[in-house]
């Protein structure tokens, strides 16, 4: 074989690694649903800071997908401007991150100025916090709405930081949702992005409650299994044959078992055997008679 042979056979043969750090994925379903609902939620995001900045913007998605806090915090520049956000009934937070000197940008063109030459990279002010905050609260009803449900209502904005490096929002391993928005405006273009944590909104897509913990009623477990029916048998002492025995049976054939007229039969539910009882009858039928239950194993005594 040459060595092109051997290639394409190492090519063919090639296996994809598991990655057991990233043990959860995204169902080709819920990833469809994601990139719609962030799609809804980049078109009103942009028409929003169209109207607050008095320009042009646009915002699209660039990719969604399912990565660990610490993958997503390490994909970030050291200096940029991360809104953290709660949600109600979860200690999970939300991140909407965007480059610093875009919050400067945006500042500047909401208080009427006009940007001239590289906006600056620098933290915000607390006045340039309060007008950030006011656009991104709005935003984040835009994100809900365009969630559908799969978002609780109320979220709010806890704080505004500044550096990616020291900003500890949720475990390092902690699986989260990354959207990548590329955003367009008058002065050039930047990325910004939108972190969602994966435990609500994978709950709230299979169905469960988005801000209530998954929790099962008290005794919900033992019905469910009072009711589940199950077959019973009653059955005779074993015996054990050979192979060949069983191979030579035929039509007419008696085989004895090591089991006395006199002895009760076992009442079996599955391999486990719950009481003794003699065969009888009731009416036309044959009926067995309980005439001993088995103690469960810590009831029995040495």
């Amino acid at each position: 074989m040459d060595e092109g042979a051997r290639s394409a056979v190492r090519t063919e043969t090639e296996v994809e690694l598991y990655d057991f750090g990233r043990s959860t994925t995204l169902s080709r379903e819920h990833a469809r649903i994601l990139e719609m609902s962030f799609e809804a939620f980049a078109r009103q995001w942009g028409s929003l800071l169209s109207a607050r900045t008095h320009g042009r913007s646009q915002v699209g998605v660039a990719s969604v997908s399912m990565q660990t806090y610490d993958e997503y915090a390490r994909s970030l520049p050291p200096a940029t401007t991360l809104v953290v956000c709660a949600l109600p009934g979860s200690d999970a937070r939300a991140v909407i991150q965007f480059p610093a000197s875009l919050a400067t940008a945006w500042v500047v063109q909401m208080v009427g100025g006009r940007l001239g030459g590289e906006p600056q990279e620098r933290p915000l002010t607390h006045i340039e916090q309060a007008l950030v905050r006011g656009m991104i609260t709005d935003a984040i009803d835009h994100l809900i709405r365009s969630f559908d449900g799969v978002l609780p209502e109320g979220i709010s904005i806890t704080g505004i930081q500044h550096s990616s490096q020291f900003s500890q929002v949720a475990a390092a391993n902690d699986p989260v949702i990354v959207a990548v928005l590329p955003i367009g405006f008058a002065g050039g273009s930047a990325n910004a992005s939108v972190m969602l944590p994966a435990s609500v909104v994978v709950r709230s897509l299979a169905g469960g409650p988005a801000n209530t913990p998954e929790v099962t009623p008290p005794g919900t477990i033992d019905r469910q299994v009072e009711r589940a029916p199950v077959d019973l048998a009653l059955r005779l002492a074993p015996r054990s044959i050979r192979p060949h025995e069983v191979l030579d049976l035929s039509v007419g054939d008696l085989i004895t078992f090591p089991h006395t007229a006199d002895r009760p039969l076992e009442l079996m539910v599955g391999d486990q055997s719950i009481a003794t009882a003699a065969v009888g009858t009731s009416g036309a039928r044959l009926a067995c008679v309980v005439t001993a239950t088995t103690p469960e194993p810590a009831q029995e005594h040495p």
